[in-house]
């Protein structure tokens, strides 16, 4: 499983001489999956792919302001039970769902080292969003085992989903800072929030020019940074609270047709999630580690859930 691991870097960093090095805009590529941790397992979140693009834009006189960055995305997420595979649908542990969207933020980064960060998704959940042959896709092309199991999915359903994620500085020395890290999520797919601390350790910059707040896009070149180049270990905990999920529960709108195989489950209301994680950053790109340990999500899981995600982002005029 290592080699989609080794795959992913070549990919990645073979990819940087193919973008200029200015700084306004940027493109991003974020792959998650469970097998990066090399622990042999395939289950619950297993797959997750992301493209993102940047635009920094003027903040118009704004002496509030350090920074301000337009971004679209899209991407989809993957769940399965405690394997790809189950022999009938009473081994279901976690439903099986997949999530792909279409969204947009605007990342408003203050002088302060706070940030606010709105955005929207529309997206969709069940067969339409690809799920089965995108997996089915990954397990031929690197000699997986066989699936079984997508025929219980959940069902198609439109999700409308609102964002918004707060940061903001709480003290600092050389080498270490500590910050507040909160997010919210209204919509008719995911509705819940979660608040905790960011710890930095090594050469990090404010927040309105970093990794960490997906700010490293800019229309000028930023003065006054702490570091020419980024290159920092971190840890976020995180407590959530979860109101609603559709790919556990279908969607909000949605009826069950007796018919159909899907299998829901029942969301637990508050999970914990841990993250740690490495990043460095230049002026021509970014890359960054981390692996996310989350408690249960679902009441029925059998364990705990894990996986790494990798992102790199390249700038270019």
């Amino acid at each position: 499983m290592l080699k989609k691991l080794f795959f992913t870097l070549a990919c990645l960093l073979g990819s940087i001489g193919l973008f200029a090095q200015t700084r306004g805009h940027e493109f991003g590529i974020q792959t998650d999956n469970d097998s990066y941790l090399g622990q042999g397992s395939d289950r619950y979140y297993t797959n997750g792919i992301f493209f993102y693009y940047r635009k920094a834009l003027k903040t118009d006189g704004n002496s509030s302001l350090q920074n301000k960055v337009l971004g679209f995305e899209l991407g989809q997420k993957m769940f399965n039970a405690r394997s790809g595979y189950v022999p009938d649908q009473t081994y279901i542990d976690r439903p099986f769902a997949a999530y792909t969207y279409i969204g947009s933020t605007i990342n408003l980064l203050y002088k302060n080292e706070s940030n606010l960060k709105l955005g929207a998704q529309i997206g969709i959940v069940g067969p339409a969003a690809g799920g089965e042959p995108v997996q089915k896709l990954i397990h031929n092309t690197f000699g997986f085992y066989t699936l079984n199991g997508w025929q219980y999915q959940v069902q198609n359903d439109v999700e409308l989903n609102l964002t918004g994620e707060y940061n903001k500085l709480l003290a600092r020395a050389s080498w270490i800072d500590l910050s507040l890290a909160s997010y919210a999520n209204l919509g008719t797919g995911f509705t819940g929030a979660g608040l905790g601390p960011l710890i930095r350790l090594g050469n990090f910059n404010q927040l309105f020019n970093s990794v960490s707040t997906q700010s490293t896009a800019s229309v000028a070149e930023q003065t006054g940074l702490l570091h020419k180049h980024e290159i920092f270990f971190y840890y976020k905990p995180q407590a959530n609270g979860v109101l609603y999920d559709a790919t556990i529960q279908g969607g909000l709108f949605h009826t069950h047709d007796p018919n159909s195989l899907e299998v829901l489950g029942t969301r637990k209301p508050f999970v914990f999630s841990q993250q740690f994680g490495v990043a460095f950053s230049t002026s021509r790109f970014t890359f960054d580690v981390a692996a996310i340990f989350h408690t249960r999500e679902v009441e029925t899981m059998a364990h705990k859930h894990q996986w790494a995600a990798i992102t790199g982002v390249y700038r270019f005029k």
